[in-house]
This record gives structure tokens, sequence and C-alpha cells, in this order.
């Protein structure tokens, strides 16, 4: 299957999620030029749209940063390390120009594609396993293995402190957003309805069954593990990131779904209760 691949909080609670674990497309992909000539080249950015006579209305507004937070530095890598530590932020994490890589993904998670180049996070180590099924092959029990030091760290986030942080870096995400096309877009709004996107991903009470497509010409694939697809088209038919939640395994989904419902929770609070 291809791959495909939340700042932090959504690439440590799926992505991700958002995460370490998506099939690299079969295609090439192109290579936007960033908004900044100094900034790397790490987002894809959406086809021009028709321009808007108004900005569509917020839907999910977020309240400013406290003023504790907002006197804490606001430097992504530095928050980044006081959320989840030296180590895990330096070894897990992509964090230069973090902010316009979360968003990017974030954006991508709810489409057929989210490029493993520009994640937030670093890919799993090893490769895509499947195993004998009666009739045809499925996506090994073994495989969700890869992923249990990414649902670790993700559970080792306390959900509040994570949207505290969001809450820190928000003007940062909402300019990278605009900067990918959206500029009339709010991102928080975007970024609950890719949550909603992936808790709506299908329960499965086992791995799926996958085969790899037809290979014609003589050429054959280095790595033919990074082109199965799902045998039923309606998964088939998924956003990378629902694809992403069912190649996790179906404990470590219902955990990260978890921790998003709690996530989305704070991100739409009322600023009172979110605090």
């Amino acid at each position: 299957m291809k791959q495909r691949g939340i700042w932090l909080v959504v690439a440590l609670l799926a992505l991700v999620v958002a995460g370490w674990y998506g099939w690299r497309a079969r295609t090439p992909e192109p290579v936007a030029v960033a908004p900044e000539a100094a900034a790397p080249k790490v987002a894809e950015a959406p086809p021009a749209a028709p321009p808007a006579a108004s900005a569509p209305p917020i839907r999910h507004p977020l309240e400013a940063a406290s003023q504790a937070a907002a006197s804490a530095p606001l430097d992504p890598q530095a928050v980044l390390i006081d959320l989840v530590g030296r180590k895990a932020a330096l070894s897990a994490l992509q964090l230069d120009d973090f902010p316009r890589r979360f968003v990017a993904t974030v954006d991508n998670l709810g489409t057929p594609r989210a490029p493993s180049r520009i994640w937030p996070v670093v890919p799993a180590a090893g490769r895509f396993t499947v195993e004998p099924r009666a009739g045809g092959q499925a996506i090994a029990v073994d495989n969700a293995r890869r992923y249990a030091s990414f649902v670790a760290l993700v559970e080792s986030v306390e959900p509040r402190r994570a949207a505290q942080a969001y809450r820190r870096l928000y003007p940062q995400f909402q300019q990278a957003y605009a900067d990918l096309g959206y500029p009339n877009r709010y991102f928080n709004d975007r970024l609950v309805d890719v949550i909603d996107l992936l808790l709506a991903t299908p329960d499965l009470d086992a791995p799926p069954s996958v085969h790899l497509p037809p290979i014609n010409g003589p050429l054959q694939p280095e790595r033919p593990w990074v082109l199965y697809e799902f045998d039923d088209p309606a998964l088939a038919s998924l956003a990378a990131g629902q694809k992403m939640m069912l190649r996790l395994g179906p404990a470590h989904a219902r955990r990260l779904k978890a921790r998003l419902t709690e996530f989305r929770r704070l991100v739409t609070a009322a600023p009172a209760a979110a605090r």
C-alpha cells in the first residue's frame, strides 16, 4: 500500500498519525516551492482555490494562550522538548520547520496521500509485513509491534499539557496554513475535521486482507512491500490517515482513538474548561 503518511499532538496521537507508519506513494511526488526562499521545501501546496468573497465562519475558535504560557519560549523546538523530553524530541520528531511539517501533514491526512518526506515525525524502522490468509494475504499481526514505542510515547503525553502547547504555537500553525494556500481558513477547524475523520476509521477485529497489484513489464520493484493495497474497496477508498490507523493494528488504533477523543475535547472546549 502506498505510504501515507498532527504538530506534536495529532502527530503523537495518531498521526499522524500521524506518524511513523505510512506507505510511500508509488508515483513521484511533486515538490512544491516554499512560500519563503529560506524555508525548507517541505509542504505540498494544494490546488489553487477560487477566491472567496469572505472567509468561512470559524467553527472551533481557539482562545489565546494564558499569560503564563505566553511568557514561555515560543520556539517550536523548545516547546516540543519541554513536552516530551529532549531524547524523544530529537529521536522521534522532525524539528526543522516543524510548524509547516505539522500543518501540511494534518491537511494531507484527510486526503488520499500524505507524503512521508514532510511528516513531523520520523518513520518507523523496519518494513511492512504480511502473512498468509485463506484465499490470500493479510497484514501480519506482528506488524503492529513496529509502532509499540510510538503508542507508548503518545500515551506518555498528558493531553492537557499537549493542548496548552498547541495553543502557544497556534499562531505559527495558522500562518503555515495560510502559506499552504488557505489564507481565509482557520487551521483548528481543519485539525478537528481530521481528528473526526481518524475517529471514524472502521474498527476491525483482525488485520485486513491486502494484495500486491499486477506489475507489468520486465522490471520488478526493489521494495514490493510498499505497493500493497487493501482487498476491500471500502478500505482502499479511505483517506491516508484512516489507512494509517488500520495499519497500526486494532489494539493500537483503539488506544490512539481514546487520546484523540480527549485532545479534540480540549481544543474545542470553552476557554475556562480547556485550561
